[in-house]
């Protein structure tokens, strides 16, 4: 992979981005190409270019001096794009066949090019239409779990954690995170989104001193806890699947933080699938949740008992201990991404896309509903059968 440094920024346009994929020489000469803007997150303008006589392709994405959702007013740093690169180059370190290949960054012009993802679909987008992907929870769950102990203290030196950790700090996302993750949906703030039939619930979660408490010791955990280098926003948006293939894509929110946020903010998007569901077909997501905490316990334990560099590893009870408040925090974080997905100022297509009026305000109810008790009641979860306890509980 390619990092340079060049040119003055500007915004891509269709055009530029193919004259850009042809100087890098990426594919041959005369090649009758295609060029889309097919960008439909926050805050980047994704380009697809295809060789429309040997469909090959390749993606460049740039980032935005500003979040697309609300304009120019919120400025974003660009130094977003340098963190995605290095992120992706990391994972790939340590989880190639997770993560899209990377071809050419430019710092200067904040884009990152990579490889064509096109012959998967986003996970969130098959999900809705019903499709199951039987090896995404496997996948996802090893992902996370040889992450997590990879640059951990545990599974790297603790000198080069640390420096590796310094090169992953990202202020301005992860205030993103604290603010609309962590702190507006659970407050009056402009940046809440929600239907007036929902306004009642809504005031009720916001004068909800428990849960206050409760959400502020979870927010504590995201702002001082720098365990392992998370994706950061780890959605079923963010990943393109198949039914044999995975593959994790945009980590711009990277940054080293506690182990099981990632965990959580996966747990609470399959959660968020379950609630669009007719409930004979949710099954499939609770057992997602179920592979994906199985997988990650079981790869994370192995590692740790075959390659842990720390000296205090092979204490009886100290996995243990590291793996029970993994879970506990995941199950807080869910709860948090559930809430604020809901009402917060970016929803998902799961719950929002239920054309019903009064179904889709039941699901959306049920979800404050769940929200709620997994923050409250995290640490009374002892495996993952408590999700669907209060799924169930929580539906009326």
């Amino acid at each position: 992979m390619t990092i340079v440094q060049s040119s003055v920024y500007e915004p891509l346009t269709e055009q530029k981005a193919t004259a850009l994929a042809v100087r890098l020489g990426l594919f041959r000469d005369g090649a009758p190409l295609a060029c889309r803007e097919i960008g439909d997150g926050n805050l980047n303008l994704v380009f697809h270019i295809v060789d429309q006589e040997t469909k090959q392709g390749v993606i460049i994405k740039q980032a935005l001096p500003y979040a697309k959702v609300v304009g120019e007013s919120w400025p974003l740093t660009l130094k977003r794009a340098v963190i995605e690169s290095n992120a992706l180059r990391t994972f790939a370190s340590y989880v190639p066949q997770y993560v899209p290949k990377v071809y050419y960054s430019d710092e200067s012009l904040a884009i990152t090019v990579m490889e064509d993802l096109s012959r998967l679909q986003i996970a969130r987008k098959g999900l809705i239409e019903g499709k199951t992907y039987p090896l995404l929870s496997q996948h996802i769950g090893e992902f996370v779990a040889k992450m997590a102990f990879y640059t951990s203290d545990f599974g790297m030196n603790q000198q080069e954690k640390k420096k590796l950790a310094q090169s992953f700090v990202n202020p301005e996302l992860c205030k993103i995170t604290e603010d609309l993750v962590f702190t507006d949906p659970f407050f009056d703030r402009d940046t809440n989104n929600f239907e007036d039939e929902l306004r009642p619930d809504v005031e009720t979660l916001w004068g909800d001193d428990r849960l206050h408490l409760e959400t502020a010791k979870l927010k504590r955990k995201f702002l001082t806890e720098a365990d392992v280098l998370l994706h950061g926003d780890l959605h079923t948006g963010s990943i393109f699947a198949s039914d044999d293939e995975t593959k994790v894509i945009d980590p711009e929110f990277a940054f080293y933080g506690p182990i099981g946020f990632d965990l959580g903010q996966f747990f609470a998007n399959l959660l968020l699938n379950a609630l669009s569901r007719p409930e004979l077909e949710r099954q499939p997501l609770f057992e997602h949740v179920d592979r994906t905490w199985n997988v990650f316990a079981s790869v994370f334990s192995e590692l740790w008992r075959t390659e842990s560099v720390e000296t205090y590893a092979h204490t009886p009870g100290l996995l243990e201990d590291v793996l029970r408040q993994t879970f506990v925090d995941a199950v807080g974080f869910a709860g948090c991404e559930v809430i604020r997905r809901t009402i917060g100022l970016a929803h998902v297509a799961d719950l929002d896309g239920i054309e019903q009026k009064e179904a889709r305000l039941a699901a959306k109810r049920h979800a404050l509903r769940l929200g709620r008790r997994l923050i409250i009641e995290r640490a009374e979860l002892t495996g993952t059968d408590g999700f669907r306890r209060l799924f169930a509980e929580t539906k009326q």
